[in-house]
């Protein structure tokens, strides 16, 4: 072998180790970054269900709010044309006691004889009364009628005792002045008198639930 020949060996050697280091050598970039790329079109979705999602919440919960307060607008207005004649209605009691007691003030036999004028003038009294008792009524004011019933400290107002031993204790056994109702509100209680000494009044199941 020739000293011309060497170098030409070695440069053949050199250029198969060369092409032997490149096919050991890993893929381009290129190819492992195009694997964990993200689909431009899947997360346009995303983003537009996600904000989809939102503006149908806000939606729903802005429904829900118009909805109660409409049903909270509805119960204030018949609220209001239910009790706005409450202050009027008050005053006009005062007129409805002083009927009352006109009427009381003439004796039971009195009534039972009285004939022409004094007669008249009884019915026409007497007229007045249940006149403004029915005007009352269209109002929703409506009058409490507690005799012999057990005693309710959220619609009477126990003004005495009675000893009375022939009906359960706390039951009215006298009313004083009529109480009013307007609604379901009490416009004014009836003031009552109420017995004691009697046997202990049977529990109400409604007020044992």
């Amino acid at each position: 072998m020739t000293s011309n020949d060497m170098p030409q060996d070695d440069q053949r050697q050199t250029t198969v180790e060369a092409g032997a280091g490149a096919a050991q050598d890993p893929a381009p970039a290129g190819q492992g970054g195009e694997s964990a790329s993200v689909d431009p079109v899947a997360e346009a979705l995303a983003l537009l269900t996600a904000e989809r999602d939102e503006l149908k919440d806000r939606t729903l919960r802005t429904l829900a709010e118009m909805e109660n307060l409409r049903r909270r607008t509805e119960r204030e207005v018949a609220d209001a044309r239910a009790y706005a004649v409450t202050n009027f209605a008050r005053d006009v009691l005062n007129v409805a006691d002083n009927i009352r007691r006109a009427l009381d003030s003439v004796p039971a036999d009195a009534k039972a004889t009285a004939d022409g004028a004094l007669k008249g003038l009884i019915d026409g009294i007497e007229l007045t009364e249940r006149d403004l008792g029915k005007t009352l009524e269209r109002h929703g004011v409506k009058i409490v009628e507690p005799q012999g019933q057990k005693f309710d400290p959220n619609r009477h107002q126990a003004m005495f005792e009675v000893p009375n031993a022939e009906v359960p204790a706390g039951t009215v056994v006298q009313v004083v002045q009529a109480g009013y109702v307007i609604g379901e509100r009490v416009l004014r209680p009836a003031l009552v008198g109420v017995a004691k000494g009697g046997p202990k009044a049977a529990a109400n199941p409604a007020d044992a639930a």
